[in-house]
């Protein structure tokens, strides 16, 4: 990306990250594989989602582990529209690992948690999506409103929904909407504007759906990021189950959106508490086997070590002019 960096100074910042999309594409097949050699399998089942799959959609995802973003990649990742088009919000500790560099040349968004953040998180996200997600043509957006691992949040969650009368939850905890809300408020007011003036940005530009994702891991045991690459566990399903909302189906409003969501998160409860019993979630067609190419594998392998062999002798030339030039 440090190379290609002068077509987005020269004016060519679309095709820089159209091509930055397709480098992360690779990269992010490459994490998929792991769960996928180590007998991992994913399924999906629920709504199609076909029909969301170009248009801006909000996915919200209850968060257990690690190991959810690489299942989720399993699932996304045969569906080119989807990956290098997503933006991701995610915790901020992550945005000083290598993942997080590839996030942030993405242009994803790093939120911080905690009260005393709260607000100037917010306000950060608001000013992100008007300045990145709009302009670069994202299309997905994806947050986990638990805002944390179920295992680190389920007593908290439970203690805060006793004292504020909100369901006892044991399988998901009560989700923080306060990004919900911002992501609503800036780009479903924006499309309602837009559609009743008919100026500017055309509405389908802006948010469409709302894609809820409940993951369901064998007997309600997640998979660490360990786990995942280095196979430690015996090979195991996990399923994906897909309830897609017209953005129309959605009450306005923060505190009707509230209601709503945490309602979405009663059901998750519900749902999860069933697949744990039955290994199938209720009223489900038969699951989907998400398959990968095994040739395309091969090809991103066959680029990666292209591409570290070009930068070995690209420093190494670098190291022998200095060395030349400047003796010790």
């Amino acid at each position: 990306m440090i190379l290609l960096y002068p077509l987005k100074i020269i004016g060519f910042e679309d095709l820089f990250y159209r091509t930055e999309g397709l480098i992360q594409y690779g990269m992010l097949r490459m994490i998929a594989m792991w769960s996928q050699w180590a007998g991992y399998e994913v399924l999906e089942t629920g709504d199609d989602i076909t029909e969301c799959l170009e248009e801006r959609t909000l996915v919200l995802v209850n968060h257990q582990s690690a190991g959810d973003i690489p299942i989720l990649l399993n699932a996304f990742i045969d569906r080119i529209q989807i990956l290098p088009n997503v933006m991701w919000i995610m915790d901020n500790h992550l945005k000083y690992s290598t993942f997080g560099i590839v996030c942030a040349i993405h242009r994803d968004f790093f939120i911080f948690q905690g009260k005393e953040f709260r607000e100037k998180s917010l306000e950060a996200l608001s000013k992100h999506l008007t300045e990145s997600y709009i302009p670069l043509k994202r299309k997905w957006l994806v947050i986990f409103p638990e805002g944390g691992f179920l295992y680190k949040r389920r007593e908290r969650s439970q203690k805060y929904g006793q004292k504020n009368n909100l369901p006892h939850l044991e399988h998901v905890t009560i989700p923080r909407v306060g990004a919900l809300q911002v992501v609503m408020n800036e780009l479903k007011t924006k499309t309602a504007t837009l559609d009743n003036n008919s100026t500017g940005t055309h509405p389908s530009h802006h948010l469409k759906y709302i894609l809820d994702v409940t993951i369901g891991y064998p007997r309600g045991e997640p998979l660490g990021i360990l786990d995942l690459i280095f196979g430690n566990l015996a090979p195991s399903k996990t399923t994906l189950y897909y309830r897609l909302f017209p953005i129309s189906q959605v009450p306005q409003g923060n505190e009707a959106l509230s209601k709503w969501i945490i309602d979405r998160w009663a059901e998750k409860e519900n749902l999860l508490d069933t697949f744990y019993k039955t290994g199938s979630f209720p009223n489900s067609n038969p699951p989907r086997v998400v398959r990968q190419n095994l040739l395309q594998y091969l090809g991103i392998h066959v680029a990666f070590l292209a591409s570290t062999y070009f930068h070995y002798q690209m420093l190494t030339q670098i190291y022998q002019y200095f060395c030349s030039n400047f003796p010790s």
